[in-house]
């Protein structure tokens, strides 16, 4: 059940009532590819829409940036369908919004007390007056607001960001403009496979395989998505296959392409320097 039909057969007691839950759980690092990659989910801008009597307009809006409360949510809508097809982790760097593309990455800046953090929109909402956005659960305790379960906010859309995760998901390519070129100022490395690249780049680690056959075949699976090379490595005398997609010049072009390769089913890949 989508977060939308699950908030029509809500009662309007609860859409208005704030959230409180328990404090903090600490610290941790949280990058923005934590916040660009999602599982599963399509892109897409939606269909008019009416909650409460009140009309709703989804739109590709990259000038986005406005002020207004934010609220969070968690338990009761956590392992659920978000609308654009992910499932909600409420521990996740995620939000909803009422009509930004989904997905779409924002920054939301708590203007009580500074802290910024880029989230990734994968959902419709809140619908309470005088909201903007609702963040899950783990978004709202780095931003500092859990335990007061709403807060005033800036939110602004991160539209490179955002036009390379929706070129990523239709299986498109950016516009050359808008595309960031890997560095080769940067001293090259040349690994025993005798593929170069330069130094710090990112790639994203689909998996390593004992069988080369195996790791030729997940090669082919992302052919769709281009680029990705097979890395012959030895460990502790066992030999191994590494498939890598890459190199990119930063992690958030890595992050797109890791969000790229989790659609095609591979959840477990992560993004790898060297």
């Amino acid at each position: 059940m989508t977060r939308i039909k699950y908030l029509v057969l809500a009662s309007v007691l609860f859409l208005g009532a704030c959230v409180y839950g328990s404090a903090d759980l600490g610290g941790g690092k949280y990058t923005q590819a934590t916040a660009i990659t999602g599982q599963g989910g399509t892109y897409k801008i939606g269909n008019p829409y009416k909650i409460m009597g009140k009309w709703y307009y989804p739109k590709e809006d990259y000038n986005y940036s406005e002020i207004g409360m934010a609220s969070w949510y968690g338990d009761d809508f956590h392992a659920r369908t978000t609308a654009n097809g992910e499932m909600f982790d409420m521990n996740s760097l995620t939000a909803a919004h009422r009509t930004l593309p989904l997905p779409s990455i924002v920054r939301v800046t708590n203007l009580e007390n500074g802290r910024s953090l880029v989230l990734r929109v994968n959902d419709r909402g809140p619908y309470a007056k005088g909201r903007i956005i609702d963040v899950s659960k783990r978004a709202s305790q780095l931003l500092g607001f859990h335990t007061q379960g709403t807060t005033k906010v800036r939110v602004e859309i991160m539209a490179k960001e955002s036009k390379a995760l929706k070129a990523a998901l239709l299986g498109e390519e950016l516009p050359a403009g808008e595309q960031t070129p890997v560095s080769t100022s940067q001293q090259p490395v040349v690994d025993n496979n005798g593929i170069s690249y330069p130094k710090g780049s990112y790639f994203v680690q689909v998996g390593s395989y004992s069988l080369q056959s195996g790791a030729q075949n997940v090669v082919a699976q992302l052919g769709v998505i281009g680029n990705a090379n097979i890395y012959y490595v030895s460990v502790n005398g066992q030999n191994y296959y590494r498939v890598r997609v890459g190199p990119f010049a930063n992690e958030t072009e890595a992050a797109v392409a890791l969000s790229k390769v989790q659609n095609n089913g591979i959840y477990d890949a992560k993004i790898v320097t060297d």
